[in-house]
């Protein structure tokens, strides 16, 4: 399919996923190409946690893309789309054999996945390797795209850069010089950390002291004790999931919350308002959407998708709807002939995305160009409050994307 150069970038990644991938990628060679039949049903594969810790979110990406589709129909360039369903758990141990099966027995000629950052790198390998069209709905590491782009991968979702690049310049905006980062030691973390400080810096102030711990420990006190005495005015974040919660309660009971505002990457208070309770009111978070986002497309997505599903939307429903408004776009341009390969990638690249979240485009790298929104959170709700940072591009370091 979609050609690459082979040595045009070089990621630093740890050892066990290049070991896999190497391996995953001499098994993807000897795969058959699917062969192409105008009309003929077009299989996406939808590699997604439909189990698990990350399960809720998979299932709204997936529930996306159906309604999407079932708004055009059922067809995308004159062809009807059949999805190929595969549930990776989020388990990164798998995710090279569950990638080969998708496309060796399921015969996928598009990929669409996933949200954990690490088993995206699976369908990274394997769209570079093939040239099979991937669409990222979630997975946030910048490698997707920036050293590994290539023609035949996109992003519908964000870069961890983005959204703290975005809180940052925010606080800088505000006035403040002086700042603390606190994260996790791990990818994540620290690709927002560069964005957060970068942000700053371009308003004004500095990260004067970074505080990490191992993930996905969750010890906090010893980096909660460092904190009155750096001399701060806010304190920005990087923590998801349960430790999100543990580390915004804590902050709290540490009666930190009242002298330095804490705040952060969005998803250090998305998706887990309730169980933070009144320790999470009025922290501000930064992210390419938020509750209260007042345009006409957001109110009648977030309308037919509750009618489908029953269930409120979310940042997750919103990138699998704009994956599938994405493939879309490649696809009406070669009237569903993938086969047409530049063509369709360009369709993309160039395609101006209606989304609920407010219109995009795509960066040179293939990654959103996209308004960050600064939030904050009032009865159980992260309401947007202003644009952090407009039509903000993820600065693609190291992309070289072949001509």
């Amino acid at each position: 399919m979609f050609e690459t150069r082979a040595g045009t970038a070089t990621a630093v990644l740890p050892r066990r996923w290049l070991a896999a991938l190497a391996a995953g990628a001499a098994a993807a060679a000897t795969l058959p190409r699917p062969a192409l039949a105008q009309g003929a049903p077009l299989r996406v594969g939808l590699m997604l946690p439909f189990s698990g810790t990350f399960a809720a979110l998979g299932e709204n990406i997936a529930a996306a893309i159906e309604l999407h589709l079932a708004e055009r129909g059922g067809r995308m360039g004159g062809r009807p789309l059949q999805l190929i369903r595969l549930d990776d758990e989020s388990n990164p141990a798998n995710a090279v054999q569950n990638a080969n099966r998708l496309v060796g027995r399921d015969r996928a000629e598009v990929l669409i996945g996933t949200v954990h950052s690490g088993v995206v790198m699976a369908l990274v390998q394997i769209s570079r390797e093939r040239g099979i069209p991937l669409i990222i709905p979630n997975a946030g590491n910048v490698a997707a795209t920036r050293e590994l782009c290539a023609p035949s991968i996109f992003r519908s979702s964000f870069s961890n850069w983005q959204p703290a690049y975005g809180m940052g310049l925010a606080l800088g905006r505000q006035g403040v010089k002086r700042a603390a980062w606190v994260t996790w030691d791990y990818a994540a973390g620290n690709e927002a950390g560069e964005g957060f400080r970068q942000g700053l810096a371009g308003g004004g102030g500095e990260v004067v002291r970074e505080l990490k711990l191992p993930f996905p420990e969750t010890n906090f006190q010893p980096l909660l004790a460092q904190i009155p005495g750096l001399n701060v005015e806010a304190v920005g974040s990087f923590f998801a999931g349960g430790g999100a919660v543990q580390f915004v309660r804590e902050y709290a009971a540490a009666g930190l919350k009242e002298r330095i505002p804490l705040c952060g990457s969005g998803f250090l208070t998305e998706g887990v308002l309730g169980p933070q309770g009144a320790a999470a009111e009025g922290i501000r978070t930064a992210l390419h959407y938020g509750d209260g986002l007042d345009s006409p497309k957001n109110a009648a997505f977030r309308e037919a998708f509750k009618a489908r599903t029953t269930r409120e939307a979310d940042v997750y429903a919103v990138q699998g709807y704009d994956a599938a408004q994405m493939l879309a776009a490649g696809l009406e341009t070669v009237r569903g002939d993938l086969g047409a390969e530049a063509a369709f990638v360009r369709a993309i690249r160039e395609a101006r995305i209606d989304s609920p979240r407010g219109a995009f485009t795509l960066s040179p790298s293939h990654n959103p160009v996209q308004n960050i929104y600064l939030r904050e959170a009032r009865g159980g709700q992260n309401r947007v409050v202003g644009i952090a940072a407009e039509a903000l591009a993820d600065p693609g370091t190291g992309c070289r994307m072949p001509a």
